[in-house]
């Protein structure tokens, strides 16, 4: 579709497959009637064309680019609505060079970032670095508290905080009979990228699944897995549950592996299993059982931790003996769940700043004045200089022939190491 046309847009700036879901389906819940542009921060972790067609929404146009080459973007200008589902420091980068590139313009889009799931490590460092968008949006009436209390701390606007929910929080009420009327009763587990980590402890997650399966053999077993072993996420993870799944002896037939969209998967789900993942969240906004277990313990580090009073702490034991928690109203309600328009506060507050005239500049907190020693670093590693212009990478002459030496042994050696000795090692260790 045209640029030209009379079409309101909104640009679209993902780095990964969860941000590319919830920016996408936060354009749709903000902005329902406006063409997409999506563009996608060039680099390991951006999604293929499948993890972009499973969200359901077809862009407009798309693309894959830098910082820069957002910064450069016409149709980025031009738009109504930006949204910026990329990491914190992304969002920092992007708002510094818009704010220098559009400081003179009497029309620019308006600004939309949050976080992409559940709101439990460097609070604080993610809300600074997302001072100066117009409107940041909270997950849950906990979630605008915290960041409200950040922006209000260092002199920002509390207003540009706007309580909203997940995005992709949606689909049909959870329905128990239909367990044992249109199929057996189904467990799914949600993986996580970190948690468990190692192998081992992956491996053993796995047994227990399988005998959780053997013990209720008129259960479905489900283990949902993020991504196919060649596809970007979000957090990389070293040890794929596809290839260790693969490894598992005596695998009963009612335990299998599962891709695609959770919220379909979810229709199907009787009880959600996982460490802290936010699928959790997705199921108990349908009224969906969820277990988050607590083998691994009650972590921060975890992000476990945030289900806390929520009623659906368990362990394998518990599980296996038949346990099927349910969560507490009231923590559900606190943490935005069950909510009929989550999203009206959000276009009431776009509304507004259209409706107010000329939006103002905008004002990210750091700045190359005050806080050059944090931000120049930030802004350098993606691309982008103090001014908001591109840095151009060094030509390859100026790169000595020692280093070049250097660097092409040690790219050799990283090359040998992963494609031989690694899997020899690997092969005496199973041995």
């Amino acid at each position: 579709m045209d640029h030209a046309g009379t079409r309101p847009r909104v640009v679209v700036f993902a780095d990964s497959d969860s941000r590319w879901k919830w920016a996408a389906l936060t354009a749709r819940r903000l902005a329902p009637d406006h063409a997409l542009d999506a563009r996608f921060l060039r680099g390991d972790s951006a999604p293929s064309e499948r993890q972009i067609a499973e969200v359901g929404i077809a862009p407009d146009t798309s693309r894959i680019v830098d910082c820069a080459d957002l910064l450069e973007d016409p149709a980025c200008a031009d738009a109504d609505l930006l949204v910026l589902g990329v990491t914190g420091g992304s969002v920092m980068t992007v708002l510094h060079g818009l704010s220098r590139r559009w400081a003179d313009r009497t029309r620019r889009p308006v600004v939309v970032t949050g976080y992409v799931g559940v709101a439990y490590e460097n609070q604080v460092d993610g809300t600074m670095l997302r001072i100066g968008s117009d409107v940041v949006l909270a997950n849950s009436a906990h979630d605008a508290d915290l960041f409200r209390e950040v922006y209000a701390g260092v002199g920002a606007d509390p207003e540009a905080i706007v309580e909203s929910a997940l995005p992709y929080l949606d689909g049909a009420p959870w329905d128990p009979a239909a367990a044992g009327r249109d199929r057996p009763f189904t467990v799914c587990f949600a993986v996580q990228p970190s948690v468990p980590a190692g192998r081992g402890d992956r491996l053993a997650l796995l047994r227990r699944l399988r005998q959780h399966a053997l013990l209720h053999p008129g259960r479905e077993v489900l283990v949902k897995l993020r991504n196919r072993p060649d596809e970007g996420v979000t957090h990389v993870e070293r040890h794929s549950y596809q290839k260790l799944f693969e490894e598992l002896p005596d695998r009963p037939a009612n335990l299998s592996l599962r891709y695609g969209d959770m919220g379909e998967i979810l229709d199907r789900t009787d009880l959600l299993v996982t460490v802290s993942s936010t699928a959790a969240m997705e199921a108990v906004h349908r009224g969906i059982p969820a277990a988050i277990i607590t083998d691994y313990g009650i972590r921060e580090a975890h992000g476990n931790h945030f289900f806390v009073g929520s009623g659906l702490l368990a362990s394998f034991t518990d599980l296996d003996s038949g346990l099927v928690p349910r969560a507490d109203p009231a923590w559900a309600a606190r943490h935005g769940l069950g909510r009929t328009d989550p999203w009206e506060e959000a276009r009431a507050r776009i509304a507004r700043l259209r409706a107010a005239g000329p939006l103002p500049p905008l004002r990210p907190h750091y700045t190359a004045a005050h806080h050059a020693p944090y931000l120049e670093p930030l802004l350098r590693r993606r691309g982008i200089g103090p001014d908001g212009e591109r840095v151009r990478a060094p030509e390859p002459a100026t790169v000595g022939p020692v280093r070049r030496m250097v660097v092409r042994g040690a790219g050799g050696l990283y090359r040998l190491g992963r494609r031989r000795v690694a899997p020899t090692i690997r092969r005496l260790a199973r041995g």
